[in-house]
């Protein structure tokens, strides 16, 4: 294929546009210790420090990269042998992904000539540093690892196809070929520990968190709880062993780092235990808050049963130990007291025995509400989002007010009924309650498939953006559409097509290179091929515009720059498939796939409703008098290219795009707003998995109040009233003069200030750690009670 080049010019750097500073990333707790931190590292210096923290904390390769010098010489040590470390320069994160893909795609015949290869190669990088685009994060964490830097690794049992041989095979080890993609779906039968059941998918699903990919399943076909088993006895149930795989998710932390496993749990709405499933989470939220306050409880009533056995002794000034509460007034109403409460007869007795023993306190532990604290940590639940299958035929029995029936696995017939609208309501419920679970509508789903006659859409991954064929997996990229903003807030179609052109030809590439879990998922991903290229940041692209999120022209931007994006991909597919070929599974989908694809371009249209095909639920289409007029000419021209090229060549990815929820890569690309969303705060606070705060602030407010029409002090006094002034100086109670006032000097002053605009909350500057050992003691002269309270709480 041919490469132009638009952002980067031959024989220049790729990086020549920006100016690379050295900074550090640290990342604390609330309570000032340090989770992480990394010095000289290099990056553009317009990049925030969130995006700085997290390229260096999540994606920085940490172990095994030879080390350089300044002048880019090998370091070698004693024996000469290249002294390893971590990455710090983001450029060589850049390099051994984009690098990678290059080298992939030159043997593969991607390109027509090395000009081209050196091209793709430039232009991506180019994009990468001027946050543009970013892959999703397996990608970062495995990709190029082994072509860069030689790593590699023991292999963990993953499959691959010889795109030369069609042949399977069995990965020899870790890195050669990574794991590149961030969404799978696995299919699960009803069986204990053969192949393709429930024991196999635990550890299938542990290969992919290993190396930070999410997961989900329908787990429709596992019988329900009292269904007869072959060898005599009754079924235990589908949840028993979803509380398995749950644990078993909870013990990985994925791609090796800090990330949560990601894991999606589906089940039909006809499962025998549907109801069961959907409460699920509800009745693990309520153990949860039962541990909080039950634990908080407990520790006060039985220190005060405790303390009350402890009299004082008028003869002696002292206290005497009197635990018979027919003469100790003050423990007969603390134990009357702590039984209204509930508090169990065993541990009243132990407190009272405690006393005996002299002892005046105890340890009990008190749980909080926090989701990586181990009240969590007991209950079930917590590592999967929960969604259910709805098709249509539920939604007519729910107008119609009729019952709906479950059925057994084992034979198809009616298990129980219930009415409808009775199962309606605790969806709603459970939803509204704890966020689960999720509604996937299969009837719909399913109508836009561009593969029916290989199966049916039964899943999705855990986010939801990923939608196909059992045991098939999809690798992501996004796009920053904010950087495709002209200062004239026009939107750059021209160099969005093109960045939408290369990143489909970077997530094919990234298939053939790709090694997979399971041998299924490997023949099958060779077979259909499907990818994910989506865009984050829209919310920021209407706030900047001026335009309101919920509106008609802001639905019809959304809706022209996602069809540019879809239409773009497919185009850009359907002429890879011209050089190499369609995906396998084509010729058997080839009249449904089309029919998707004009729906598409019916929808760019907005022509006749009664023209789409074999849809029960017609589309939103696009608007063409709220959009504005290059966006609205631009889809509809990559439609008809896209159906122009199908119908010639055929496609080379059964599916091209996805909307993903962007978090992690979106604050590399400092994005305001993740994903398709709107942003939901000004100011937000990321708690991280394995400890730390970032602090990120939407740096799109300015620009918005401006094309909104608000003066220069307007904006100032709003922004600073949304998002703080960042300084303590003339601030009401806690400012610098009462600092003083307490013993602060200019350097512990100083240190305050340094530390506000990142920090989670300004009592988490004022302690020892970010003022130095034993500040509160030397420094301000406390001690005993008042001490204790500066370490736990120094505003109190």
């Amino acid at each position: 294929m041919k490469i132009d080049r638009r952002f980067t010019q031959k024989g220049k750097s790729p990086y020549s546009a920006f100016e690379m500073v050295s900074r550090t990333s640290e990342i604390k707790n609330p309570d000032g210790t340090t989770v992480f931190k990394l010095d000289g590292i290099q990056i553009p210096e317009s990049w925030s420090q969130v995006a700085t923290d997290v390229i260096a904390q999540k994606y920085f390769r940490r172990a095994g990269v030879p080390q350089v010098n300044d002048a880019g010489d090998p370091i070698l040590d004693a024996d000469g042998n290249p002294v390893l470390g971590g990455e710090t320069d983001c450029r060589q994160a850049f390099g051994r992904l984009a690098g990678c893909w290059t080298h992939w795609g030159k043997e593969h015949r991607y390109f027509d000539t090395d000009e081209d290869a050196q091209a793709f190669n430039d232009e991506l990088c180019h994009m990468l540093a001027a946050q543009m685009a970013a892959p999703n994060s397996p990608q970062w964490f495995n990709t190029g690892l082994n072509w860069a830097y030689g790593i590699t690794g023991p292999a963990q049992g993953h499959h691959y196809v010889d795109e030369k041989t069609g042949e399977l095979c069995l990965a020899t080890s870790a890195y050669e070929r990574p794991q590149p993609h961030a969404c799978f779906i696995q299919s699960v039968g009803d069986d204990l520990v053969g192949a393709g059941g429930i024991m196999d998918l635990w550890m299938r699903e542990a290969r992919l968190f290993k190396y930070g990919s999410g997961t989900g399943s329908n787990f429709s076909k596992i019988r329900g709880e009292g269904e007869p088993l072959s060898g005599g006895g009754l079924s235990s149930g589908l949840m028993s062993f979803l509380k398995i795989g749950d644990s078993a998710a909870g013990a990985i932390k994925s791609g090796g780092t800090t990330r949560r496993a990601a894991k999606m749990t589906t089940l039909d709405l006809d499962h025998p235990d549907i109801e069961s499933f959907i409460n699920w989470k509800v009745c693990e939220e309520q153990k949860v808050a039962a541990l909080v306050t039950g634990s908080r409880c407990l520790k006060e009533k039985l220190q005060a049963v405790l303390s009350s056995c402890h009299v004082q002794d008028s003869s002696t000034a002292g206290t005497v130990i009197n635990t018979d509460p027919r003469n100790n007034r003050p423990l007969a109403i603390a134990l009357r007291d702590a039984r209204s409460h509930h508090v169990p007869e065993s541990f009243l007795k132990r407190m009272v025995q405690f006393a005996d023993q002299g002892f005046t306190s105890f340890e009990f532990e008190e749980f909080n509400s926090d989701w990586e604290g181990k009240a969590y940590q007991t209950v079930s639940g917590q590592n999967a989002n929960n969604s259910v299958r709805i098709p249509n035929s539920f939604f007519e029995a729910l107008e119609n007010d009729d019952d709906w029936h479950l059925l057994r696995r084992t034979d198809g017939e009616v298990s129980s009924s219930i009415p409808a609208r009775q199962l309606w309501e605790k969806i709603s419920y459970a939803a509204w309650s704890c966020a689960d679970p999720g509604l996937q509508y299969d009837t719909t789903i399913n109508e836009w498939h561009t593969c029916p006659a290989s199966g049916r859409i039964n899943a999705s991954n855990p986010c939801s953006e990923y939608m196909f064929l059992d045991d098939t997996a999809c690798n992501l990229a996004s796009l920053n559409l904010v950087r495709f903003l002209g200062e004239d807030d026009v939107f750059d179609v021209d160099s969005f097509r093109h960045a939408v052109h290369l990143w489909t030809i970077v997530l094919e590439i990234s298939v053939l290179m790709a090694s997979f879990p399971s041998e299924e998922i490997a023949l099958l991903s060779h077979r259909f091929r499907t990818l994910g290229l989506g865009y984050a940041n829209l919310g920021t692209v209407l706030m900047r515009l001026g335009i309101p999120y919920d509106s008609d022209e802001g639905r019809a931007i959304c809706g022209s720059i996602t069809a540019i994006l879809t239409g773009e991909s497919y185009a850009t597919s359907a002429e890879m498939a011209k050089e190499l070929g369609p995906f396998p599974g084509y010729q058997d989908n080839k009249e449904a796939m089309l029919r998707v694809i004009r729906n598409h371009r019916q929808a760019a249209y907005d022509g006749d409703e009664n023209e789409y095909e074999g849809l029960t639920t017609k589309p939103a289409a696009i608007v063409a008098e709220c959009c504005p007029e290059n966006l609205l000419l631009a889809a509809r021209e990559c439609w008809d290219r896209a159906l122009a090229l199908g119908e010639r060549f055929g496609y080379r990815n059964a599916q091209a795009s996805v909307i993903a929820p962007t978090g992690t890569i979106g604050l590399v690309m400092d994005c305001d707003t993740t994903g398709i969303e709107p942003d939901f705060a000004l100011v937000k606070f990321k708690k991280l998995a394995g400890g730390g705060y970032f602090k990120i602030i939407n740096q799109s407010l300015p620009v918005a109040l401006s094309k909104l029409g608000y003066t220069d002090q307007q904006i100032e006094e709003i922004t600073a009233h949304a998002i703080g002034r960042g300084t303590l100086a003339g601030a009401p109670v806690i400012n610098h003069e009462s600092l003083t006032e307490k013993g602060f000097d200019e350097k512990a002053i100083a240190t305050v200030e340094a530390g506000l605009p990142t920090s989670f909350d300004v009592q988490h500057l004022l302690n020892d750690l970010n003022l130095g050992e034993n500040f509160g003691r030397d420094v301000l002269g406390l001690s005993g009670e008042q001490l204790e309270l500066w370490k736990t709480n120094p505003l109190g």
